[in-house]
C-alpha cells in the first residue's frame, strides 16, 4: 500500500456531498474521532466531545436537518445519496464556554482521516441545530458546533483556478462539481503586507 504525504492528501481531498449507500465500518468512525481527540486544543482544555450517528433510522432524520451547497440549491443529495454516518462535534460547556479554533481543527482531522480511509466527507455548519438537538436528545450542557457527514464518495469534484475573481463552485454539463481555488501567488505574502 502506498502512503501519501499530508500535503498530497490535502490536495486530493474534496468536499463530498453525494455518497454511495455502503455502510461505514464502526472502526473507521472511531478512528476519525480518535484523530480529533488527539488534535491540538487551546490550553489543552479539550472541551469537544463527539456523537457518532450511524443508525439507519436516525440517518434520515439527521439528513433532514442539513443544508448542502448553498451556491447550488439544486445540488442537494437525494435520500439515495445521503451520508452513511455523521460525527457531530459538541462543545461541553461544563469544560469551556467556547472552543475557539479547536472545532475547525477537529473537523479537519476527521475529514483527513476519512479521506485516508477512502471515505468522503462534508463539514456542515448549515444545520438546524434545534431540530438536531431534539432528534439526538442532546442536552443543554452541549453546544452543537459542526456535523461531519461521512460515506463512500459517489462523485468526484475537481478543482479549477479562479477566473475573474469568481470563487463560486459550479456544475458542468456532465454534472461534475468544479471548485475554483485562488492561485497561491495571489494569497501569499512575505514578512509584511503593503509597502
Amino acid at each position: 500500500m502506498v502512503t501519501l504525504m499530508t500535503y498530497e492528501n490535502i490536495i486530493k481531498r474534496r468536499t463530498i456531498r453525494k455518497f454511495k449507500q455502503t455502510i461505514v465500518p464502526e472502526a473507521l468512525l472511531i478512528k476519525c474521532v480518535d484523530a480529533a481527540r488527539l488534535s491540538p486544543s487551546a490550553m489543552n482544555r479539550q472541551p469537544l466531545e463527539y456523537l457518532i450517528v450511524n443508525e439507519v433510522g436516525l440517518l434520515e432524520e439527521v439528513f433532514s436537518t442539513t443544508n448542502w451547497a448553498g451556491l447550488l440549491p439544486e445540488y442537494f443529495p437525494t435520500k439515495k445519496e445521503m451520508p452513511r454516518a455523521y460525527i457531530i462535534i459538541l462543545l461541553n460547556k461544563k469544560i469551556s464556554q467556547s472552543c475557539g479554533h479547536d472545532c475547525g481543527i477537529a473537523a479537519m482531522a476527521i475529514s483527513m482521516v476519512a479521506h485516508d480511509e477512502g471515505l468522503g466527507s462534508c463539514i456542515l455548519g448549515a444545520i438546524n441545530r434545534s431540530a438536531l438537538r431534539k432528534i439526538l436528545r442532546i442536552s443543554g450542557q452541549y453546544d452543537i458546533m459542526l456535523a461531519v457527514a461521512l460515506g463512500y464518495p459517489a462523485e468526484e469534484p475537481m478543482t479549477d483556478e479562479v477566473q475573474n475573481g469568481n470563487t463560486e463552485y459550479w456544475l458542468d454539463k456532465e454534472g461534475t462539481l468544479h471548485v475554483p481555488k485562488r492561485k497561491l501567488d495571489h494569497i501569499i505574502g512575505w514578512n509584511k503586507i503593503g509597502h
